[in-house]
C-alpha cells in the first residue's frame, strides 16, 4: 500500500470539498479548474507556508508535528475520525515497517455475552471488519457465519460479494446506507495497521470484483463503524428496520460487540422476536454466492481493472 498516494488523495479530497468563500478566505487569483480550496489557500488558513504544506500533502514531510496537523485539520474542518485518520496516515509514512497487527482472539467472557442475548442478533468483529463470533440470531438473520471459510467471514466481503446476504437488502438505497459505512470503516482500518496484509489483500480482491466498492473507496470515505439503521427484507421474518450500535471492548480496541434492535413495540420487534422463537437451535441455511446486482450509479466510462499485485486504490476524481 503506498501511504503517500493515500495520504495525498485524502487532503486533495478535503480540499475539493470546502470552497474559499465558506472557508473565509480570499480566493487566490486566476481561473479555478478543480473545485474546492487551493493549496495556498489551504496554507494560509492553517499558518503554513505554501512549500510546507506542499510537501505535508506528497508526504514529503517525515516528522510533521501535531499541532500543524490539528491546524490543517480545522481549516479543512475536519470530524474527530477524519483527523484521526490523517494521524495514522503520517505515522504510517514514519513508520512504515511498523510490527503486523496480532492474532485477535475473543475474551471467553464475550463469547458467554453473545449466546446469552437471545433476542438481539450480534456479533463480535475485528481488524478488518473480520467477523470473530456471533450468536444464533445473528447467523439466522444474516448467514451462517460459522460455515463460511475463515476468509469470508467478514463484514465487507460478505456485502459486496455475497448474493444472499446483499439479497437481504429491500432497494438499493438500503444497501448503500450500509456499504457507505463500512467502506468508511475500512479506511480507518487502513490508517490504524497499516502494515496489515490480510486487510490489504481484502481491499485488493473487494477493488477487483465490485465496481460498487471501487466506487466508494474513491469517495475518501473515513468514519467509525459506530452506529446506524439497517433496512432489511427477511426470507422468514419480513421486513425489519434494526438500530446497529456498535460497543469498543476496552480491553480490546481493535474488536467490537455490534447488536442489531428493534423499538419496543414495532412490528419489526415482533418479526425479530417470531425469528428467535424459530431458529432456537437451528442454524440458519447458508445463502453464500457473489453478487452482480449493483447498487450504485456508474461512471459514464467503465473502471479499468488492474492486476491484483499492482492495485492501485487512489481515487482517480480526486
Amino acid at each position: 500500500m503506498d501511504f503517500r498516494t493515500e495520504l495525498a488523495a485524502f487532503l486533495r479530497s478535503r480540499r475539493a470539498r470546502l470552497g474559499p468563500e465558506e472557508a473565509g478566505v480570499r480566493p487566490f487569483g486566476g481561473r479555478r479548474r478543480v473545485p474546492g480550496l487551493r493549496r495556498e489557500e489551504l496554507a494560509q488558513l492553517a499558518g503554513v507556508s505554501v512549500d510546507y504544506y506542499v510537501r505535508l500533502e506528497q508526504g514529503r514531510t517525515q516528522n510533521v508535528s501535531d499541532s500543524v496537523l490539528d491546524a490543517v485539520a480545522r481549516a479543512l474542518r475536519l470530524d474527530d475520525a477524519e483527523r484521526a485518520h490523517l494521524g495514522h496516515l503520517t505515522r504510517a509514512l514514519r513508520h512504515p515497517a511498523s510490527t503486523p497487527p496480532a492474532p485477535q482472539p475473543v475474551r471467553a467472557g464475550v463469547k458467554v455475552l453473545l449466546s446469552a442475548l437471545d433476542e438481539v442478533p450480534a456479533y463480535v468483529v475485528g481488524r478488518r471488519l473480520d467477523i470473530l463470533g456471533s450468536n444464533r440470531l445473528a447467523r439466522a438473520l444474516f448467514t451462517d457465519f460459522d460455515a463460511l471459510p475463515t476468509e469470508r467471514r467478514n463484514v465487507a466481503w460478505l456485502h459486496f460479494l455475497d448474493a444472499g446476504v446483499r439479497g437481504l437488502y429491500p432497494d438499493a438505497e438500503a444497501w448503500a446506507e450500509t456499504a457507505r459505512d463500512t467502506v468508511a470503516a475500512l479506511r480507518m482500518d487502513l490508517g490504524r495497521h497499516p502494515c496489515d496484509d490480510r486487510l490489504c489483500d481484502l481491499l485488493g480482491e473487494l477493488s477487483v470484483r465490485s465496481e460498487d466498492f471501487q466506487l466508494l473507496w474513491a469517495e475518501q470515505l473515513v468514519r467509525e463503524h459506530s452506529h446506524g439503521v439497517e433496512r432489511l427484507r427477511h426470507p422468514a421474518a419480513g421486513g425489519l428496520v434494526l438500530r446497529r450500535e456498535t460497543l469498543r471492548l476496552p480491553d480490546a480496541p481493535d474488536q467490537a460487540l455490534v447488536m442489531f434492535a428493534a423499538e419496543q413495540g414495532s412490528p419489526s420487534r415482533g418479526a425479530l422476536a417470531s425469528l428467535a422463537g424459530g431458529v432456537a437451535g437451528v442454524a440458519a441455511p447458508q445463502r453464500s454466492g457473489v453478487g452482480n446486482a449493483t447498487g450504485l450509479r456508474r461512471p459514464e466510462r467503465p473502471t479499468a481493472r488492474t492486476p491484483k499485485k499492482t492495485l492501485s486504490l487512489e481515487s482517480s476524481t480526486v
